[in-house]
């Protein structure tokens, strides 16, 4: 049976360190009492030091360079369609060259 992992909320993570950093408990009682991993505070304590504001980015809250991709692949998906559109229209005039369309 495969295990499902759980999701925990920016602020449940935040919360999490900061109780190990200022609380003087050992984080594996804290771990205990919070029902996750100690090891799981130790990851989320070095990430938030690494990345400070920017840590546990998750769904709701996107690095820049996260937003930069989602916004480059939306105009490579439109430059793609138009690139599309102008191969058929290029295609059709070859079919017929001599015949002029009036609109």
């Amino acid at each position: 049976m495969a295990k499902v992992q759980k999701t925990y909320t920016r602020e449940f993570k935040e919360e999490a360190v900061r109780l190990a950093q200022t609380s003087g408990k050992p984080i594996a009682q804290i771990a205990r009492e919070l029902g996750i991993s100690d090891s799981a505070i130790h990851g989320w304590r070095k990430e938030l030091a690494e990345h400070g504001s920017d840590a546990f980015p998750g769904k709701g809250h996107q690095t820049e360079l996260e937003e930069e991709n989602r916004r480059l692949k939306r105009e490579l998906e439109r430059v793609q369609q138009e690139r599309d559109i102008l191969k058929k229209l290029r295609a059709s005039f070859h079919e017929n060259p001599n015949e002029i369309s009036v609109y």
